[in-house]
């Protein structure tokens, strides 16, 4: 974290991309067609709220397994809005090239994670 104090969940690199990830995930899905809003549009937004809300969550924890396990939590809800966003694809509510940077964000989000956790499980052995 190049030396600064982390004093808050806000001051995590992992948790600023993850929020960016949701707002770019919110953006893409205001023009999916109208009867998609309950179905791979909600779907996408809540997963990807998910992300930075475990991340969020697992930081006001008192534990440190606490925290890796909220982590863990937020890795499998990138994976889970990883595939909403690829069936959007496939079944043509969107192009791949609409989601190809927010693919490849969700590609850092998750290296970010899995660093995260390792750091904090090396610390505890």
């Amino acid at each position: 974290m190049s030396g600064r104090e982390i004093s808050s969940y806000r001051d995590l690199r992992v948790w600023q991309d993850a929020m960016a990830l949701a707002e770019f995930c919110y953006r893409l899905t205001k023009v999916f067609p109208r009867e998609e809003l309950f179905g791979l549009s909600a779907q996408i937004r809540r997963a990807a709220a998910s992300v930075p809300a475990n991340i969020a969550e697992g930081h006001g924890r008192e534990h440190r397994g606490s925290f890796v396990q909220h982590l863990r939590i937020a890795q499998g809800s990138l994976k889970e809005l990883e595939t909403h966003l690829l069936l959007a694809v496939r079944v043509g509510v969107v192009e791949s090239a609409a989601i190809a940077s927010i693919m490849a964000d969700c590609e850092t989000v998750g290296k970010m994670l899995r660093s995260l956790i390792r750091s904090l499980q090396n610390k505890a052995g």
